[in-house]
């Protein structure tokens, strides 16, 4: 596991098995037992807060990392590797993450 890249997970009810982007440092991979993900979404709102996926980012259809539901969750619940972002399309993650937030 490492940062950038999507992972299928069993989320907490009423989530469930969703896709999520690992946010977290790298080094916590290895010594948290937590970590910090934003959701993947079918649901297109065309907002800010949104980072558009395709196929070409290795995703089977459209959807977009959501960064508007960062959430935090036992690294148990990250099931199966899916892909890993281009460092572009990390950057607009980033991004994406300090609008939602409002950090500068």
């Amino acid at each position: 596991m490492k940062r950038g890249e999507i992972w299928w997970a069993e989320l907490p009810p009423p989530v469930g098995r969703r896709p999520v982007l690992l946010l977290s440092r790298n080094a916590a991979y290895q010594v948290r037992l937590a970590v910090t993900v934003a959701e993947i979404t079918s649901v297109i709102r065309d907002i800010p807060v949104e980072v558009p996926l395709d196929v070409g980012d290795g995703m089977p259809k459209k959807c977009v990392v959501n960064l508007d539901t960062v959430i935090t969750v036992p690294k148990s619940c990250i099931v199966k590797f899916i892909t890993a972002l281009q460092p572009g399309k990390m950057a607009e993650a980033e991004a994406a993450l300090r609008f939602a937030l409002d950090l500068r």
